[in-house]
């Protein structure tokens, strides 16, 4: 499993860097700047979580657990459900999407406190 996580970690970083690279100039002059800032704050998140991917990988490496895989799938639904949400919101100006956030952030937080319980545990 720590495997599968580095991997899917490595790649959505790389993803990301698109993304933000995307946002910097493609969207720039295509957004209003508050969509524009709600595209980069799904880009912010998506980077940071998958730099937490690469740390769970190496976390199951040293404290293989249930937890600490549930905090992989949880920084992956994170991602999925908080950022992209807020891509879709920005490039389509659908503001229901916006109700999917929060159980991104849910799924982000229930994930940084399921690696530190499989950490404590292991």
């Amino acid at each position: 499993m720590d495997r599968t996580f580095f991997i899917i970690g490595a790649l959505l970083a790389a993803l990301g860097v698109g993304a933000g690279a995307f946002g910097a100039h493609a969207l720039r002059a295509r957004l209003a700047p508050e969509l524009l800032a709600v595209f980069e704050t799904g880009v912010r998140y998506h980077l940071i979580h998958a730099l937490g991917l690469l740390a769970v990988a190496w976390a199951a490496t040293r404290w293989p657990g249930q937890a600490t895989h549930a905090a992989g799938w949880l920084f992956l639904a994170g991602i999925v459900l908080f950022s992209g949400s807020l891509y879709g919101l920005s490039l389509s100006g659908i503001r229901a999407l916006g109700a999917i956030t929060p159980l991104g952030g849910v799924a982000f937080i229930a994930g940084w406190f399921a690696l530190a319980w499989g950490v404590w545990r292991g």
